[in-house]
């Protein structure tokens, strides 16, 4: 399967974000990806991070999601398009899981937010397990993925191959210029999805904005926690990537033993 991580800039406004959705969908078809995956809240961008974060209304966020399934539908390509999504008068953190036929096939809430997000965000609920082409895959949300592994391993012992997790770590305004992925001196990030692999033997698909100054880069690691691709550190791109299905045994989450630890007894 030819899977697409998207790393675009931080969006100016709705209309700024939607081009770049826009251009990095047919990108993403023209090099035969089947599944396109969004960073984090893309549409109208992550707030809480520094950057100025257009307003939005439900009906402006509804379109935007209708214009996201007719590129789908026009490329042909699944889209997992990330955005902040009207709950009750409250903002859930969604990824929107859409067909190459243009349907929507369901959401995944952010549901552990980070403590800063509390102000911001209200957490959700549930988890899904999606499917495009005979795959299953799961889509875990920044800080959940980084620091919840729970949530990963509940997409792997459901016979998902790979977990998509959008996400948003850096700055523009200021940081430091990362060289080398994985290097023991850049943030824990990058070691954190290594380990999610691994420990699950599944890929692991992270995806970040394009930053000046970002502190992870959007990354494909394979279910032995080898980094098998990336996009280079603050240049915008789509990463298309080759995985092997067959490969993402989930063989350690499925020998996760919940009884062990009777407050998870059921929950996996």
């Amino acid at each position: 399967m030819k899977i697409a991580l998207a790393s675009p800039p931080f969006p100016k406004s709705v209309e700024d974000g939607l081009y770049w959705v826009e251009k990095m969908i047919a990108e993403a078809a023209e090099k035969q990806a089947e599944i396109i995956c969004f960073p984090e809240s893309y549409i109208p961008g992550l707030k809480g991070v520094g950057f100025e974060v257009e307003m939005h209304s439900p009906e402006k966020l509804e379109a935007a999601l209708k214009k996201a399934q007719g590129w789908a539908k026009e490329n042909h390509i699944a889209v997992i398009m990330t955005m902040d999504w009207d709950h009750n008068g409250q903002i859930l953190n969604v990824a929107h899981v859409i067909s190459a036929d243009g349907d929507l096939l369901g959401h995944q809430t952010k549901n552990q937010l980070d403590p800063t997000e509390d102000t911001i965000f209200i957490p959700g609920t549930e988890r899904n397990i999606f499917e495009v082409n005979g795959v299953k895959f799961g889509i875990t949300i920044c800080h959940e993925g980084f620091r919840y592994p729970e949530s990963v391993r509940w997409a792997a012992r459901r016979d998902a191959k790979i977990v998509f997790h959008p996400h948003c770590t850096g700055s523009d305004m200021q940081g430091d210029h990362l060289i080398e992925w994985g290097n023991k001196n850049n943030p824990y990030y990058e070691k954190a999805m290594m380990m999610r692999a691994m420990e699950n033997t599944i890929y692991f698909a992270s995806v970040n904005y394009t930053m000046h100054f970002p502190e992870s880069a959007t990354s494909l690691i394979d279910p032995d926690g080898n980094c098998v691709a990336f996009q280079p550190y603050s240049e915008p791109g789509v990463l298309v990537v080759d995985i092997d299905p067959e490969k993402a045994t989930g063989l350690l989450a499925k020998r996760f033993k919940p009884g062990l630890y009777s407050e998870y007894a059921g929950s996996f």
